[in-house]
């Protein structure tokens, strides 16, 4: 009988555990996002491959932002996102992780070659499990990458970036339930003094991208496009060299 009731707990658990993957892999669809931001204009050249969503400046650019999605996120939820960087003249490059997990994909600026030209500035940036690997891969490759951008983040918690001279900027949410103030606070000490932190006041998680309400996260005091409106500022500020608003 015991044994019985073990293997219905955890064929329960099992069909459980299938239902939260199936329900992430929805709501983690990109969502809002319309057709236009993948089309070129008379200012952007848009492409995607297997690898990549690139938006390049048609008038030529001298840096070039690499970003890695969050866990599970399909990467067309920040194409938005990307496309206004590139509209400052920088070309990013949106980077399609293996099963949507940075944790399997962050060496790919290296397996793709994106980093062989040296006339080039490098900034990498992510969101959540994306901006802990670009964590990962600067403290594995700090000699490739010349800035840093953490969005959405407590890491790096596992490694120890204090002493890298490269410029960080890491952008946090008041209202982000996953990533809390509190534990941003704390792993602090792990990055350079020099590093810019910048908190958006009533940001969460979720809007930080374009898909579904992301369980744990806090509600948002602001809307998605005045949350992104803020990160773009602050990325385009922070990677042209310009002053920020004070914090």
């Amino acid at each position: 009988m015991k044994k019985n009731i073990w293997r219905n707990i955890r064929k329960v658990w099992a069909l459980l555990g299938l239902c939260i993957i199936g329900w992430m892999w929805f709501t983690f669809q990109a969502q809002h996002v319309d057709a236009s931001i993948f089309e070129s204009d008379t200012t952007l050249e848009v492409t995607a491959s297997d690898d990549l969503i690139s938006f390049t400046p048609k008038e030529g650019f001298d840096k070039v932002l690499l970003f890695y999605p969050g866990g599970m996120v399909a990467p067309e939820a920040y194409a938005p996102l990307c496309r206004q960087i590139a509209e400052s003249g920088c070309q990013v490059q949106l980077i399609k992780m293996p099963w949507r997990l940075a944790t399997k994909g962050y060496n790919k600026p290296k397996e793709l070659d994106l980093l062989a030209d040296t006339t080039f500035e490098y900034i990498l940036a992510g969101h959540s499990q994306g901006a802990k690997m670009a964590a990962q891969f600067v403290y594995e490759n700090p000699s490739l990458i010349d800035k840093l951008i953490l969005i959405g983040t407590t890491h790096p918690r596992d490694i120890n970036l204090s002493s890298i001279g490269l410029p960080i900027m890491k952008i946090s949410g008041t209202n982000d339930g996953i990533a809390s103030m509190e534990k941003v606070l704390e792993n602090k000490p792990k990055l350079p003094e020099h590093t810019r932190f910048v908190t958006i006041e009533g940001a969460n998680h979720s809007q930080f991208g374009h898909y579904g309400f992301q369980f744990g996260d806090d509600k948002a005091d602001i809307s998605r496009e005045e949350q992104q409106k803020q990160v773009v500022e602050y990325i385009q500020a922070f990677i042209l060299n310009q002053p920020m608003a004070a914090q």
